[in-house]
């Protein structure tokens, strides 16, 4: 059984691991772990911004990074970001995302959200299939701009 948890400084490879573990991610994650420490710590030091894990049998399976954030839109509404969302290859399709959403549902409504939000890269259209299987909406239009 999975259970899910607050990330500890010492699953950080493990989740690097996790979000390289498909092209888009092996094209754009590193092997130098001081910039994931050094992003994780700054990570813990801010409020309601929170990495969490997947665990099965010692083992990190899946990973999620959930923020909070208030806002004046939608009559003051607290919203839930979630990002960089992944289950380990060997056990997608076994149902671990729909149980990890529910998690991270949980948690945007016990931090007083009302909307949770995700983005997905547009190439990710498995992905894309299972946020509208599970009840999401492709309401927004999404842009990026790199700044490196």
């Amino acid at each position: 059984m999975i259970r899910f948890r607050e990330a500890r400084r010492e699953d950080v490879p493990a989740v690097v691991g996790l979000l390289a573990d498909d092209a888009l991610g092996a094209a754009r994650e590193g092997t130098d772990s001081a910039p994931y420490l050094a992003a994780f710590d700054a990570m813990q030091a801010e409020a309601g911004n929170i990495l969490i894990v997947g665990e099965e049998a010692g083992r990190v399976v899946a990973t999620y990074q959930i923020t909070f954030i208030s806002g004046l839109s939608l009559r003051a509404s607290r919203r839930a970001q979630v990002e960089s969302v992944r289950v380990a290859a060997d056990l997608r399709g076994r149902g671990v995302g729909a149980a990890m959403m529910a998690d991270a549902e949980a948690r945007a409504r016990a931090a007083g959200c009302r909307v949770i939000q995700l983005t997905s890269n547009a190439g990710r259209t498995r992905a894309r299939a299972f946020y509208e299987r599970i009840g999401f909406t492709p309401s927004h239009i999404g842009f990026k701009r790199d700044l490196s």
